[in-house]
């Protein structure tokens, strides 16, 4: 059943943004900290959604799932991964770096909140239905799911995978693609507390220079720990897949520390629509040639530098995406129907993918009927879990903060 029945790993979401929800209302002694905003004024410039970034998720959920079932069709299709692995650092970073510009702290309970609301509610009912298919049916792709069903909720299958120094175990495989969402809401623990402690400790300037540094630890460390043996814990860990997630964090704040008059944000913005085209293909090509969880894909080149340069290319992407619109690549990325799919179904596409495609083989579906007739069933499945979990939980959310924020009474003018 091509890769799934080998244990391989990928992820595909950035979970969206809850744009459109305003920040949640900060006291005024929240705003008194070193900085308030000072530094990063641009953070606070537009603030609408990039429709480029929607349809890069798309091209990159399609990729995944194709790579899970057709792995010989691209080896590195894993490379997906990386590319939700920026997009989420860039725009959860822009999200936090604007409410702190716009009100000097950072509501962190309500960021958990949010994040918390818009991905494991529909994380939990996959899992909820994978465990009742494990002990309801004889299907042997599911046999035992309910522990994998069980890790996947508690968000720590990369945490078991990375210890598997040989073949991965059964123990995590009918949800095995969960990985990244841990390593991702790993990261949205970790990074809000030690984003705002930059924020309010050191100037600016200074908290770029600390995230560039962050950005080349995890490859220190890689280099390090490389070993054939130790390639599902380079792959698997969130320490060392957090430069990929910190690329984009970096480049979110550059973009808010740059103003719109500064020369550098002119060359940075003609830089990104020269080298955008150039990084998609390359990505391209990583995704068509280059196996990357394979056995044979484990080398030093890619699991030490490798994933860096993965989310550089990326990062140039996404800076085209953002600064420069009327380019091709994000002309052809903003089309209505990718952009569409990638707003609001790319999380539950990559959710449910796995185990749809595992129950369709384990219900007969072979050969070159899995593909189409995987990526039908997993469009239907997304479309249920944004119809019935994820679209009300948010509608829900936005109501609640519209409720919360505080109401501006204008000053009365004078009489004349």
């Amino acid at each position: 059943m091509s890769t799934l029945q080998r244990s391989t790993a990928e992820e595909a979401t950035e979970q969206r943004p809850d744009v459109g929800a305003a920040p949640p209302h900060v006291p005024l002694s929240a705003g008194r900290g070193r900085g308030a905003g000072r530094g990063f004024a641009s953070a606070l410039r537009g603030g609408g959604r990039v429709s480029g970034l929607d349809g890069l998720r798309t091209v990159a959920v399609v990729l995944v799932i194709v790579y899970h079932v057709e792995p010989d069709l691209v080896p590195g299709g894993s490379v997906g991964v990386d590319v939700f692995f920026t997009i989420s650092g860039f725009v959860i970073t822009r999200l936090l770096v604007r409410e702190y510009a716009r009100t000097g702290g950072i509501g962190l309970w309500s960021f958990y909140r949010r994040r918390w609301l818009r991905l494991m509610p529909a994380l939990l009912v996959m899992c909820a239905v994978t465990a009742l298919l494990s002990v309801t049916f004889a299907l042997p792709l599911f046999q035992g799911a309910w522990v994998a069903a069980a890790l996947a909720a508690g968000s720590v299958v990369n945490l078991v995978r990375a210890a598997d120094a040989g073949t991965y175990s059964d123990l995590t495989a009918p949800l095995s693609h969960t990985w990244s969402l841990g390593v991702e809401e790993q990261f949205y623990l970790a990074w809000p507390l030690l984003l705002l402690a930059l924020l309010r400790h050191v100037r600016a300037r200074a908290v770029l220079a600390c995230v560039a540094v962050l950005c080349v630890l995890p490859v220190v460390w890689r280099t390090v720990l490389w070993d054939p043996s130790a390639a599902h814990r380079i792959y698997n860990g969130p320490d060392t897949r957090a430069d990929q997630l910190l690329i984009g964090a970096l480049l979110a704040l550059v973009l808010a520390r740059l103003r719109a008059d500064d020369p550098r944000l002119a060359a940075l913005r003609r830089w990104a629509g020269r080298l955008c085209l150039p990084a998609l293909t390359l990505l391209g090509l990583i995704a068509w040639q280059i196996p990357i969880t394979e056995v044979s894909g484990w080398n030093p080149v890619w699991y030490t530098v490798g994933f860096l340069v993965a989310a550089v290319l990326t990062a140039c992407v996404v800076a085209a995406l953002e600064l420069c619109p009327e380019s091709l690549p994000s002309r052809l990325l903003s089309l209505s129907t990718p952009v569409w799919i990638g707003r609001n179904l790319s999380y539950g596409m990559y959710l449910w993918h796995y185990p749809v495609i595992r129950l369709l083989h384990d219900l007969g579906v072979r050969g070159d009927q899995l593909l189409p007739a995987g990526l039908a069933a997993t469009l239907a499945a997304a479309l249920a879990s944004y119809a019935l979990v994820e679209r009300p939980l948010a509608r829900r959310a936005r109501h609640r903060v519209r409720r919360l924020e505080p109401v501006v009474v204008p000053e009365r003018s004078p009489a004349l």
